[in-house]
């Protein structure tokens, strides 16, 4: 009989922690973290979990006539926050990322030839780019572009 009642619970058991402390405490250490390449994990997840929480409060009515919804929701979750799997990274990289580029593309200070090349970059070799530009230069990052075409053309 105890098995039963923590089994019907057990998102509220689990979920809180799972759902937000966790993130929690990913998050702060990732904000402490001199690198900014888990910085698109953390922010992807609230933004994901911030959309389930306002659409659970906007259809509240029809979720309850769903008691599979916290499971979902508890599945779901996990997925986005475990680090095995890492789903708001995965979900932004595949998702997000094309509309945030194509946004991010009038947005530049870049000339037009280093956005084309920036655009076909994950977010992880655009981040390295630009700090090459930042330590060498704009003239250094087009000779490398320039030899990369050039070596394109050769090989084609």
């Amino acid at each position: 009989m105890g098995f039963a009642k923590v089994a019907r619970h057990f998102d509220a058991l689990i979920g809180p922690g799972l759902m937000l402390l966790y993130p929690l405490y990913a998050s702060m250490r990732t904000i402490e973290s001199p690198t900014t390449l888990d910085d698109q994990q953390w922010l992807t997840y609230w933004v994901l979990y911030s959309l389930i929480t306002l659409f659970e409060l906007s259809s509240w009515r029809v979720l309850q006539w769903l008691p599979i919804w916290p499971y979902v929701k508890l599945l779901f979750c996990m997925w986005l926050v475990l680090p095995t799997f890492n789903g708001a990274a995965y979900i932004y990289e595949n998702f997000v990322r094309n509309y945030v580029t194509f946004l991010w593309s009038f947005n530049s200070d870049h000339p037009d030839a280093h956005r084309k090349v920036l655009q076909m970059m994950s977010l992880d070799a655009r981040k390295s780019v630009e700090n090459f530009i930042e330590k060498y230069g704009v003239d250094a990052f087009d000779r490398v572009v320039r030899a990369a075409e050039n070596e394109a053309k050769r090989q084609s």
